[in-house]
């Protein structure tokens, strides 16, 4: 069953302290550590778990963290295939480089850890879902709904995931264009 919680004031503060020891562990590999996902946009509701994306120059750079308190999850919610890539949008062209990923979850306490490397477009996707939900309320309410009704109808993770990343397509559309308008840039990271 999935569970979608009201919004939460510890969620930052978990992020936090996961940022926190990523940062200790990854050093200056870690371009910049930033909160993602609805857990990340103040009012929604969402899975207690801490989203975060750690921006790396190459995939490689994530290696510090294997042995050090993170397990690497090879196939991504185990219903995808192995070499962990995103969901890529239709339209979305170029190489599939622009959507690998590396997984991770903390031994200790619920959160994912993407990685993704500087400047790809798997990359900016969150950063720009995020920043749009958290500056068109409605929208996110629209998306929270969305969610609670999958979460009620739909059997596993893997089956709410495939489901939900086309409504998350629509919303990236509207985000780009927000984007055009208002100039929007990524700025700086979380932690």
């Amino acid at each position: 069953m999935i569970l979608i919680e009201p919004y939460s004031d510890r969620w930052p503060a978990q992020f936090e302290e996961v940022a926190a020891r990523l940062r200790a562990v990854l050093g200056d590999r870690a371009v910049r550590i930033d909160h993602i996902g609805s857990t990340a946009v103040p009012g929604l509701a969402a899975k207690p778990v801490i989203d975060v994306q750690v921006t790396v120059r190459e995939l490689a750079d994530a290696d510090r963290l294997v042995g050090a308190g993170f397990d690497e999850k090879v196939g991504f919610w185990d219903h995808r295939p192995p070499g962990a890539e995103d969901h890529r949008p239709p339209g979305a062209d170029g190489p599939d480089a622009d959507w690998r990923k590396r997984f991770f979850n903390p031994a200790t306490g619920r959160a994912n850890i993407h990685v993704r490397v500087v400047g790809r477009p798997n990359q900016r996707y969150p950063l720009l879902f995020r920043d749009y939900l958290r500056a068109h309320p409605d929208a996110a309410r629209a998306y929270e709904e969305l969610k609670r009704g999958l979460a009620r109808h739909l059997p596993d993770i893997g089956t709410y995931t495939d489901v939900k990343d086309p409504a998350c397509d629509l919303i990236a559309i509207a985000a780009e264009a927000w984007a055009a308008e208002t100039g929007w840039d990524s700025g700086s990271s979380d932690a």
